[in-house]
């Protein structure tokens, strides 16, 4: 038989993907996505349908379906996509590459392989079963340093829940940065389901009572992500997002993690990514640039595979979408 195993290679999750949660379905359904879970014996999808003019749909699965012999699921799926009138159908498997295109092929009968995807195609990955020694030995000396050095300074890190002071940073480094960010309520709505149950933290750096910079980290399963950080413009010799990114390890680590996952870096090999980084600043560059002295493994994920219900609608927005771009972002 098949078997998620035989996809991919040593980087098997060991759970389903935080953005295949019902909690996930219920953040996004506050913002313009309509959850929909489908389900058959052997395998699960939770997908996402937004509107578009004139009763259509786009549907998305993001890092799924879960579990084996995805076939028996697409009928289900098919036929809700239809009633919902969606154009396509797009689906970004929990796999990272190298994975076997033949099981591929069989898993996903009718799809066509895609290479941009929404969510982020390259990140570093962390092997959390290391013990401390080893992780901060696999760390660039200069992003040891000044992990080390932000603690001698007196950064001090936390558990927080002030919300406002995250939101209010992250407007601050999206505007020195150059990236988007959600609503405020997009975050208060994630913290307050993920939260409760221990699947989420806001990590705040501080000097006294002076916040310095702040990490909402996730954690499902036995993954942990960083999928939203920010820091003040003021403090930065503090080196606060060095400790901070270290402490949101240990942290993840003390809770079960055993692997935390970087969430986003520049879609280039690791040659070019070497090569560019200390000349660009652009798109993901400069987060690049921070995150490489973590360690970890550079890894890229699989794809994106979509099916197509509406060939002309589906031209029509492909053309629409490369037109207008899309800012290279961290998406979540």
């Amino acid at each position: 038989m098949d078997t998620f195993n035989q996809a991919t290679t040593d980087s098997t999750p060991t759970s389903e993907h935080l953005l295949q949660t019902k909690a996930w379905g219920d953040v996004k359904r506050q913002f313009g996505w309509q959850p929909w879970q489908a389900s058959s014996e052997s395998c699960q999808a939770q997908v996402l349908f937004r509107h578009l003019p004139l009763g259509f749909s786009i549907a998305y699965i993001p890092k799924g379906p879960v579990g084996t012999d995805w076939q028996t699921l697409w009928p289900l799926v098919d036929q809700e996509c239809r009633r919902r009138k969606a154009v396509f159908l797009q689906v970004e498997p929990d796999w990272m590459e190298p994975y076997d295109p033949d099981l591929a092929s069989r898993w996903l009968p009718g799809f066509t392989r895609q290479e941009r995807t929404i969510q982020p195609r390259r990140t570093i990955l962390i092997d959390l079963t290391q013990d401390e020694a080893a992780l901060l030995a696999g760390m660039k000396q200069k992003t040891r340093y000044n992990a080390r050095l932000a603690e001698k300074k007196g950064v001090q890190v936390a558990p927080s829940s002030d919300l406002g002071g995250f939101y209010q940073m992250m407007q601050t480094t999206a505007s020195r940065d150059g990236f988007a960010v959600h609503s405020y309520e997009y975050y208060a709505r994630a913290y307050a389901l993920f939260a409760p149950t221990g699947e989420c933290v806001l990590l705040q750096a501080s000097l006294g009572e002076q916040p310095l910079a702040y990490l909402m980290l996730f954690l499902h399963g036995q993954r942990a992500w960083y999928f939203y950080g920010c820091s003040d413009d003021n403090s930065r010799n503090l080196m606060p997002t060095y400790l901070l990114q270290w402490e949101a390890m240990r942290w993840s680590k003390a809770h079960g993690a055993k692997e935390y996952d970087l969430w986003g870096i520049p879609d280039a090999d690791e040659q070019t990514l070497e090569e560019n980084f200390t000349s660009r600043s652009d798109g993901l560059w400069g987060v690049y640039r921070f995150k490489r002295g973590f360690g970890g493994q550079v890894s890229r994920c699989a794809p994106a595979f979509v099916k197509v219900y509406n060939p002309l609608l589906y031209k029509l927005y492909a053309w629409r979408q490369s037109r207008a771009g899309t800012e290279e972002g961290m998406h979540a």
